[in-house]
């Protein structure tokens, strides 16, 4: 049986998903569904996949692309004609799948996620890829103090830090704007989205030598409720940091 957990490579399970789920292409839907499944293949996000009938037809254009997976079968495409213009092989669906835990998806359509302007899970955007009900945030507050040590520069020192443990993740630390050398960073052009917690702005730190450190730092200037806590927070990437100590001890997430 298929374990989410663990996700051996080419390991198929399908779930069923009450959300309701739309696709949205320059204001219309493509798909709005209260019946999809989440896919998932080995170590790779979920995958929606929509029943026939939840998928509107008037915009699927049918295309000669067929490409064949050893573990889900041959896959045959369709095109998208919306808002007032063609996205080429943008929805797939294997009629006949191969393996039986992929029988699942046998009348069932997706959707190249990139290829669609806008997800909505309910009445919330979604980025990336599907929320992963496998996939679980925890933020807790530490008192305990806390340095960041960047090119010899105590950047960060903290007493009000917020602890992000993610699934599958190295530990991230979020620090108050007044616990940081804001005077060293500059605002990146980076973005970042994230399903679990929003669109990230970046900033780039200035060190004395000169010596641009490109996008070390980011925060989500509007989280999504789920993550509302780190909100206006900053957070780096330790791992391109000299050093990170928590009561002074080296902390090695």
């Amino acid at each position: 049986m298929f374990n989410p957990l663990t996700r051996e490579p080419h390991a198929i399970g399908a779930y069923a998903c009450r959300k309701r789920v739309r696709a949205m292409i320059g204001g219309d839907a493509v798909v709005d569904s209260e019946r999809a499944i989440l896919l998932y293949e080995g170590g790779l996000p979920p995958v929606y996949y929509f029943p026939d009938d939840d998928v509107n037809s008037a915009f699927l254009v049918p295309s000669d692309t067929r490409t064949h997976c050893p573990f889900k079968g041959t896959a045959r495409y369709w095109s998208i004609s919306a808002g007032g213009k063609i996205i080429e092989d943008a929805v797939w669906s294997y009629p006949a799948p191969d393996q039986p835990e992929a029988l699942a998806i046998s009348g069932y359509k997706s959707f190249y996620w990139s290829k669609i302007e806008t997800w909505m899970e309910e009445d919330e955007e979604v980025f990336v890829h599907p929320r992963d009900p496998f996939t679980r945030i925890d933020i807790l507050p530490s008192k305990r103090t806390t340095q960041i040590i960047v090119d010899g520069e105590t950047v960060v020192t903290s007493n009000s830090t917020l602890m992000l443990f993610e699934t599958g993740l190295p530990p991230r630390l979020y620090f108050p704007k007044t616990d940081l050398r804001m005077d060293m960073l500059v605002p990146s052009q980076k973005r970042t989205q994230c399903p679990y917690k929003g669109e990230a702005e970046y900033y780039s730190m200035v060190l004395e030598s000169g010596d641009i450190l490109e996008d070390l730092v980011w925060q989500y200037p509007d989280p999504i409720a789920e993550t509302a806590r780190i909100k206006n927070r900053y957070a780096f990437h330790t791992e391109r940091c000299e050093a990170v100590y928590i009561d002074g001890e080296l902390y090695q997430p």
